[in-house]
């Protein structure tokens, strides 16, 4: 029996531990509560590794690239395509929200008001990226700093040559038995995800959606028309390569994005993925997903920007083609950097809807009439989010030449 589990497939191990969470929960309601305890241990696994990851094979992937012009090429197509992909995301979410109307005849005035601190603005964000002290960062786990103190010094071995050779050796090293831990904590996946969702759907039940269902099927319908349209069009018609295959390969990945609702989290898995399923070698897919988990919110956009013209709408407020244009701006620019963990999204809001003029004591509304629903939609945008890494990573690695397209293409016989 226990030679079957380990044989099995990880993503089949997961969704079974999907369908058990949902009947646990279900059964026995706010008593799931209990085992919430066991996907705890795993987030805290897998948190405890995310900042020594990101160091180690991020510094690591820098030094193989072998000079810091291959490193500039490989940022400005990353940076590029994960802006690009965030916009398009913020157009189809408006878009759909304004065809589908969700926020009309609904009234959010039963919410509990509650307060959010005001987003950062965008300049002290990217003050940040540089630390003030690395190992301060490193030990609070600054994930932006850590990415470009890990830069910085993977460039500065690749400058040194021959006399930085030793620290190179330690830093790969480092990076394959980082990974080797990343694989032993995914084989507790199972089990983490089996309690977090059990809990989930014991407290807000399965159909703690209903009261939200206009809203949510329009979150939901513009994350898939997003991953089919864009993620799915730039793997099959602009690289050329089996979407179907890509799907299929990344599964596990979205399947711990889902139940973590966390880009952060679910990053080791991410990276895994990248190497092992699809083929992309370790300088890219060390410097670009950790990048995209930071900056890349497809998801996140199209939560925000939907929610904003819900809320103009429930409110009664007309929004001209320049309003959308200005949420869309809005929107894109206040998504980077935004926290890779649950309900990030809604410290948006209050950036965002500001700009539509709506009140501070309105925003509160909102987010009071959102919170008891925010976990399942934050668990399909992050989905989104992880796809649209892989998505982005997979295109920079053909690009670069950093990928093994015969095992892109293989028959993963599932």
């Amino acid at each position: 029996m226990l030679k079957m589990w380990f044989e099995t497939k990880l993503w089949k191990r997961i969704i079974l531990a999907l369908i058990l969470g949902v009947i646990v929960g279900t059964v026995f309601g706010e008593s799931a509560e209990n085992i919430k305890w066991i996907g705890d241990v795993f987030i805290k696994l897998i948190r405890m590794i995310v900042v020594p990851l990101i160091f180690v094979t991020l510094v690591s992937g820098v030094v193989a690239m072998g000079s810091p012009k291959k490193l500039g090429s490989i940022g400005v197509k990353t940076m590029g395509l994960y802006l690009a992909t965030t916009a398009v995301a913020i157009v189809i979410g408006l878009f759909l929200s304004a065809v589908v109307q969700p926020g009309i005849g609904v009234s959010i005035t039963g919410g509990e008001p509650q307060t959010l601190a005001a987003a950062m603005p965008l300049g002290e964000r990217m003050m940040n990226i540089i630390p003030a002290n690395p190992v301060a960062a490193l030990a609070e786990g600054d994930i932006l700093a850590v990415i470009f103190f890990a830069l910085i010094f993977g460039v500065g071995i690749m400058l040194a040559g021959e006399k930085a050779k030793p620290i190179a050796s330690v830093m790969d090293s480092a990076s394959e038995v980082v990974l080797k831990i990343t694989h032993i904590i995914m084989e507790v996946a199972p089990f983490g995800v089996f309690a977090l969702i059990a809990a989930v759907v014991g407290t807000k039940g399965v159909a703690a959606l209903l009261d939200v269902l206009p809203l949510a099927a329009t979150i939901i319908g513009a994350c898939f028309l997003h991953v089919i349209i864009v993620h799915g069009s730039l793997i099959k018609f602009v690289l050329g390569l089996p979407a179907v295959r890509f799907f299929k390969d990344i599964i596990d990945a979205q399947l711990v994005a889902f139940s973590t609702s966390s880009s952060s989290a679910t990053m080791p898995v991410t990276i895994a993925v990248a190497e092992d399923n699809l083929g992309i070698k370790p300088p890219v897919a060390s410097s670009v997903i950790p990048l995209g988990a930071t900056i890349n919110m497809d998801g996140t956009a199209i939560y925000v920007g939907t929610v904003a013209v819900f809320t103009a709408q429930s409110f009664g407020i007309d929004l001209s083609l320049a309003d959308y244009a200005l949420i869309a701006l809005t929107t894109t620019i206040a998504s980077i950097g935004t926290a890779a963990v649950p309900s990030a999204s809604l410290f948006l809001l209050a950036g965002v809807l500001g700009v539509m003029g709506i009140s501070a004591e309105q925003t509160a509304l909102v987010v009071g009439f959102l919170l008891p629903f925010d976990r399942p939609l934050d668990m399909v945008r992050t989905t989104v989010n992880v796809t649209g890494d892989l998505a982005v990573c997979t295109s920079v690695a053909k690009w670069e030449g950093e990928i093994d397209l015969d095992e892109f293409r293989r028959d993963p016989n599932i």
